[in-house]
This record gives C-alpha cells, structure tokens and sequence, in this order.
C-alpha cells in the first residue's frame, strides 16, 4: 500500500509539472524560421508557441458594421481565425469606425495591449501613420485603396483579388446567353478600377476562346453601400441591357436579390455568400470568390513575433501565398468558393453542365499556375485603355486604344496599387 501510494504521488507530481508547462505556453507564439520570405511562404498554423513568447493583440477597426458583410465581415473572420491558430493571439475590434475616431479608438485600444491595430480602409485607416512614430513598439496596418505612404511601422496591405476575378471573368463569360454582363458599381477609383479589369479580362478570354460576343456594362451608385440606388442599376441594366449575369463592386445584397428575383445568374464578390451567411443559393450564385485576409495579417504576425522593427510595408500577396489554419486546412490569399467548395468544385451544380469544359479546363489550369505563382493575368495581357476611368493628379485617363502596358510585361506594384486609373478597352461605362 505504501509503494502504490508512492507511485500514486509521483504520478501526481508529473501531471502537477504538465499542466504548469502548459500554463506558461499560453503566453507564446509560433516562429516562423528566418530564412523563410516573407510573403511567399505558407506560414504553419495550430502549432504550440514555444514558452516565453508575449502575448500579441490584433486590433482591427472596421469602417462598418460586421454582420451581414462581406468586406468586414471577412475582416472579422480573419481576426478570429489568428485567434484560434495562435494560443498567443487575442483579437480585439471597433465596428463602424469613422476617419475622426481611428486615433482615439487606437489609443484606447493600445491602452488596452494591442500592439498590432489595422484600419480596413484607407479612408479611416491612413490617420493611423500620425500616431505611428508615437508608439515605436506597434504596428500600425491601413488596407490600400490608392495611397501607398508608409512609416517603418506603418504597414499598407491589399491582397491581388484580380487573380480570383479573373477565374470569375472566365465563367461569367461562358454562363451568359444574351452576351450581356452586368456590373453594379460603386465609383472609379484604383481599386475598384483595377478588380473590374481582372474580371473583364477573363471575360474576353472566354469570349475569344468560345467564339462569341460579350458586351460588360458597368454602371456606378455613386458609394459603396446604397442599397435602393444598387437595386436601381441591377434592374435597369437586366431590363433595358438584357443582362443575364450580374455581379457587382458594392457592399449591399440588393444586385444579389435582383438577380435571384429575376432569375439570372450572379457572381459574389469578397466573400463565400452562401456558404458563409447563407445568402440566396447556387441555383443564382454561379461562383464567388472569396477573400482571406488573415494571409496578409499572418505575414504581419510573423514579422512582429520575430521582434523586426522594420518589416516590409507594401504587402501585395496574392494566390500564391498561404497559411495553415488551426484544423489543417491551407488558404491562399484569394480563391474561387461557393457553398463550403473551392476552385473548380465552387462552380454551381446548376451552373456546370452549361460551361465548356474548355472554360472549365482553362480555370483550373489558371488557377494551378497562380497558386505556384507561375502565371498572371495581368502580366500575360496587354492592359489597353478605354478612354475612362480616374484622372489622378498628375496621371490623365490614358486616351482610348493606348497600350498602357503591353502583354508579357509584368506590371509594377505601384503602378496596380496607385496608378491603375483607367477602364479596359471594350468596358461600356453607362451614365
């Protein structure tokens, strides 16, 4: 009795020690090797941070509300989802945060530890470089729209959702009947012009590749979130521009809810829309694509657990980059999903036997290569000008039928991120 007693306490002991270990590991991270490149390696996910680590908070001020969008929304999914992978990880957040409140929700927020703060807009996320030189030991982190200003710990961030539009491009162009697709936009700007362009590019490849004639209209809201405006352009352009494939570069549901309601297809953007909010069904929604942001911020992660004040500050990941989340799963930055499915899979059951397996065979093999960042469409193509877009100070619309960029080039970040003021030729702007 007395040894099995013994045995009793030393076992006691032992397991006392393991859940002490294991107390102390929750204040710890995971650290990528130095040699791996930032931005290009898959960083590992659900590892043990090793003993020691402190303890990092992601602040993400949202310029909206969350629930019910796709661009905070997937914001938010990305915060939580660090949260789970790292044991080290608190993510703590602000909702519909305006230009005037970034700063003193910051502070308020560092007060609280964070000591990573993002603001998913450039509108209210650029006020943050004027506190950055304040507080050396945070990064600071603004989502870019066409500004490109940066401190050594003020970090700019857009992930290449062309890429994925492209994909998107390619099927629309081979769902549509009438050879009419419409785009229910917000207003021309960099991004918004820039995103288009990937989506048109593949439509014309469609086109060309299926022999037929595809007219992209795109009409403009005049904001990123009006719903009553957004179901006006939707209306009108499947009714008086016979379109039958809609999708937009809006924040609300209401193009959606036209097409449903008039039964064309539609393409979703940012965000798996049925599969994650459960918005209308394949039987409207052709494909979306879906945007992980938290491949980005775990490059940001990555470089603020290695304790490098000067980590790179134009982050432009695109497909090819990854990350492992807590179960396993691998993300690339962007990619094409639909109900839970990705790449070719994504593709409505509804929609698939109406596609070529050409176009089918063509958007998994495109896909492939940009994974292994073997391909891009806007460095296979020639970028022509189609007269419209977005004067920018000192930067004039490049006029109708310029070569902008010619095909084989590869086309510099600052000139996607800053100088991309101009509509492909071909896209029909309405008034």
């Amino acid at each position: 009795m007395k040894r099995n007693n013994l045995y009793t306490l030393a076992a006691l002991l032992v397991v006392l020690s393991m859940i002490l270990a294991a107390c102390g590991g929750k204040a710890a991270t995971t650290q990528a090797p130095a040699e791996e490149p930032v931005a290009t390696q898959p960083a590992s996910g659900g590892e043990q941070p090793p003993a020691g680590e402190p303890k990092v908070t992601l602040a993400i001020e949202h310029f909206s509300v969350i629930a019910g969008t796709t661009w905070s929304g997937a914001h938010d999914r990305a915060g939580k989802r660090l949260a789970e992978t790292y044991d080290n990880v608190e993510y703590i957040y602000r909702e519909s945060v305006a230009p005037d409140q970034s700063v003193p929700f910051a502070e308020e927020m560092i007060a609280q530890g964070a000591n990573i703060v993002v603001g998913n807009a450039e509108f209210m996320g650029m006020p943050l470089k004027d506190i950055a030189a304040k507080y050396p030991d945070v990064y600071f982190v603004s989502i870019i729209a066409s500004d490109l200003s940066t401190e050594p710990n003020f970090i700019r961030y857009f992930p290449r959702q062309y890429q994925a539009l492209y994909l998107e491009g390619l099927i629309a162009g081979a769902l549509t009947q009438t050879g009419n697709i419409g785009i229910v936009s917000a207003f021309p700007n960099v991004q918004v012009l820039r995103r288009t362009a990937g989506f048109v590019l593949g439509v014309q490849d469609a086109a060309k590749l299926l022999n037929k004639e595809v007219n992209v209209y795109v009409k403009y809201a005049g904001d990123w979130y009006l719903p009553q405006e957004e179901r006006d352009i939707a209306t009108t352009l499947v009714d008086q521009y016979n379109v039958d494939v809609l999708t937009q570069q809006t924040d609300s549901g209401s193009a959606l809810d036209v097409a449903q309601e008039k039964g064309i297809w539609f393409v979703g953007k940012d965000m798996d829309i049925v599969g994650e909010y459960g918005w209308s069904s394949t039987d409207t929604v052709a494909v979306s694509f879906d945007t992980r942001w938290e491949v980005g911020y775990n490059l940001i992660l990555q470089e603020f657990m290695k304790g490098n004040k000067t980590p790179p500050t134009i982050l432009y990941p695109g497909m090819e980059t990854t990350m492992t989340l807590k179960d396993g799963t691998v993300i690339p930055t962007v990619d094409l999903m639909n109900d839970g499915k990705v790449g070719v899979d994504a593709i409505s059951p509804k929609a698939l036997p109406l596609i070529p397996q050409s176009i089918i065979d063509l958007v998994k093999q495109r896909r492939e290569q940009m994974m292994k960042g073997e391909w891009d469409p806007f460095t296979d193509h020639e970028l022509v000008s189609n007269g419209t877009g977005l004067e920018l100070s000192g930067l004039p619309i490049p006029p109708e039928g310029t070569v902008v960029k010619p095909a084989g080039q590869e086309a510099t970040i600052e000139f996607l991120l800053s100088q991309f003021n101009f509509d492909l030729l071909g896209t029909i702007i309405l008034k």
